[in-house]
């Protein structure tokens, strides 16, 4: 960071047992530390800041009244969990947040005990803590460990959160779940449940009534364990018919506690306290701010869940050089927005990432056709599903790494039926920073089994729109385009968009010595490789092939009928992509062709830059100069 913070309070903690030292009164000032410190490290060294800031109070009041890491905290996405870090002995380390060799920007149990569990997707929490719970119990651990699901940044709308709740509701367990609700995901929440949360209310006198009034009852005998569900829904239908209110939680037998502020540490502390040996499974609504603590956040919480670098004085965020090449996701929303201006039938559909995949240009200007489902991808595919039987053509935009969770729905309830639903991927390939939780390495391999389904990549910006405005205009199936993180190459990305014919690629090199197959944006890095392999005397022909499936079976059928050596680039994984696709057209109709492949390998990759973590894969542009020489020199022997 460029100037150290004063955090004195901070600076002594080494761990949650250096904490739970202090006394109460102090925490208050240790929050405001934790604050300047986040402020301080993420404007040099950007990571997720809104998130971070909103759950200060709520991480240190875990670690105050839990005996982690015996006690389980099980956070869900990692966005929420920087003071987390900075708690459980991170705090030097945090300098290296999401650079090559340091830590990574979410939990992650290879890297500390205090990491439970992953947490860089959204909802799994409360099915990964339930789990523990249950193993906890099962296993006889005495005394019992406590297990605490913390649910952030609307994941509570993800089906998967309530697919857990309905499990513990119905099986002996005494888990925690913490509902950190501040009212926003990355954009703004969305759906009737966040509506709900908004306005629930109850009565921490009644609550703190009932559970005295059970406890009673229990040491008289009227009540006991067994017959506790009993209890807990008379209770729950008194309630609901004295406040005119029925609460969704307790309606499923979960106890409700709440909402309180989120921002008073003591007060947490205190609640937390007095619910933690409480019996069965619970629930705490705490209310909180995204962006708490510092105002240019709180102001704008959507834009600055991840804002890059900052002026920690002036709020004033880093921008591109003017004139530079757009992002490749406003590339796609704006042609979405263009496209959908001349063709009324054009929809768009996201999952709580508006504003990441840029559907946000549609939404400002025709508001009535697009439709932001939340964190629910799974429904997204088949809502879109939906909409194409109708005879609309829904533009489905997801990060690649999100839309794994929707494999069964792409397959069954729009594949099956051949339904024109496109798909258009971002953040394919590898995405930098978030590393593994996030890279898009796998849709291209997971895709390709699916009959039916169209695959393209774009190697530059007026390649995404033409595959765009093909989708939108000739009759398909179900059609997938992937495009990268990032900014792409052209300052000029507007063009006249035409029709591509769909299972065709192209020649951009012509060379006789060895051919190099590419798909997407790598196809510059080969270009680059096959000039300086020229230069030392071999000459590589480089084909953009655009499409996986179908894949043009002529570029392959030229290339076999020349004998030469072939390297397949991918910014994917290599097993069951591009290389998987070709490997097999050679096994089967050309077997004495050898195929190098290049791309991710089989292994989850950490974080890093974009360009180190290509280099880390072996398939930049140096790399890819050296496999051409290398397969050049074993063809001439």
């Amino acid at each position: 960071m460029s100037e150290r913070p004063h955090t004195p309070l901070l600076d002594s903690i080494s761990s949650p047992e250096d904490l739970r030292r202090l006394p109460v009164e102090r925490l208050p000032e240790l929050c405001s530390e934790i604050r300047r410190f986040l402020i301080a490290s993420l404007s040099d060294n950007p990571g997720h800041f809104a998130s971070s800031m909103g759950s200060v109070e709520l991480t240190v009041a875990l670690h105050y009244v839990f005996d982690t890491p015996r006690d389980r905290l099980v956070w869900d996405v990692g966005h929420q969990a920087y003071a987390h870090k900075l708690l459980t002995g991170r705090r030097e380390a945090f300098a290296g947040n999401r650079r090559k060799d340091g830590i990574s920007g979410f939990p992650n149990p290879g890297e500390s005990d205090y990491d439970t569990f992953s947490a860089g997707h959204a909802s799994n929490s409360i099915s990964a803590a339930l789990g523990m719970a249950i193993a906890s119990k099962l296993k006889g651990e005495q005394p019992e460990r406590n297990v605490v699901a913390i649910v952030g940044d609307a994941s509570i709308s993800g089906g998967l959160a309530f697919e857990g709740i309905n499990n513990a509701a119905n099986t002996d367990n005494n888990l925690l779940i913490v509902l950190n609700d501040n009212d926003m995901s990355i954009d703004n929440n969305v759906g009737a449940l966040n509506h709900y949360l908004t306005h629930l209310t109850t009565s921490p006198t009644y609550n703190t009534l009932r559970y005295k009034a059970y406890k009673l009852l229990k040491k008289l005998h009227i009540a006991s364990e067994s017959r506790r569900g009993a209890v807990l829904r008379f209770n729950n239908s008194l309630k609901s018919l004295l406040t005119r209110q029925q609460n969704i939680f307790e309606g499923l037998n979960i106890r409700y506690l709440g909402p309180f502020d989120g921002h008073d540490v003591e007060g947490i502390v205190r609640v937390l306290t007095d619910i933690r040996d409480m019996k069965g499974p619970r629930l705490l609504h705490l209310r909180t701010i995204k962006g708490k603590g510092y105002a240019p956040a709180e102001a704008d919480p959507a834009s600055w869940h991840a804002p890059g670098k900052f002026d920690p004085a002036t709020g004033r965020r880093s921008a591109g050089a003017e004139g530079s090449p757009l992002k490749y996701q406003d590339v796609f929303g704006n042609t979405l927005l263009e496209l959908a201006r001349a063709d009324g039938s054009i929809v768009a559909i996201t999952a709580a990432m508006s504003s990441g995949t840029s559907v946000a240009t549609m939404q400002a200007q025709i508001p009535e056709r697009v439709f932001d489902v939340g964190i629910s991808e799974g429904h997204a595919v088949t809502f879109a599903g939906g909409l194409a039987k109708e005879g609309m053509k829904p533009f489905v935009a997801i990060y690649s790494s999100f839309l794994q969770r929707a494999y069964d729905h792409i397959f069954h309830d729009v594949a099956l039926m051949g339904l024109p639903v496109t798909f258009c991927i971002d953040r394919a390939g590898l995405v930098g920073e978030d590393g593994a939780t996030h890279h898009g390495a796998y849709d291209m391999a997971y895709l390709r089994t699916i009959p039916g389904m169209t695959i393209a990549a774009p190697r530059n910006e007026h390649a995404l729109r033409n595959l765009m405005y093909t989708a939108a205009t000739t009759a398909h199936g179900p059609m997938a385009i992937r495009y990268p993180r990032g900014t792409g190459r052209n300052p000029q990305w507007r063009n006249e968009m035409t029709t591509v014919e769909i299972g065709r690629g192209t020649c951009l090199r012509e060379g006789a010595d060895v051919a190099v197959l590419t798909i997407g944006p790598v196809a510059d890095d080969a270009l680059q490789a096959a000039e300086e392999a020229a230069a030392k005397g071999v000459e590589a022909a480089v084909y953009d092939m655009q499409f996986i499936k179908p894949i043009d079976t002529s570029i392959l059928e030229k290339v076999a009928a020349s004998g030469r050596p072939v390297i397949t680039v991918e910014d994917g994984c290599a097993t069951g992509g591009l290389a998987g696709a070709v490997a097999e057209w050679f096994a089967a109709n050309a077997p004495a062709v050898t195929v190098t492949p290049m791309g991710i390998p089989d292994r989850f990759i950490p974080q890093a830059s974009p360009a180190q973590q290509h280099a880390m894969c072996g398939f930049d542009h140096e790399s890819i100069a050296k496999a051409i020489m290398e397969s050049a020199n074993k063809s001439r022997q």
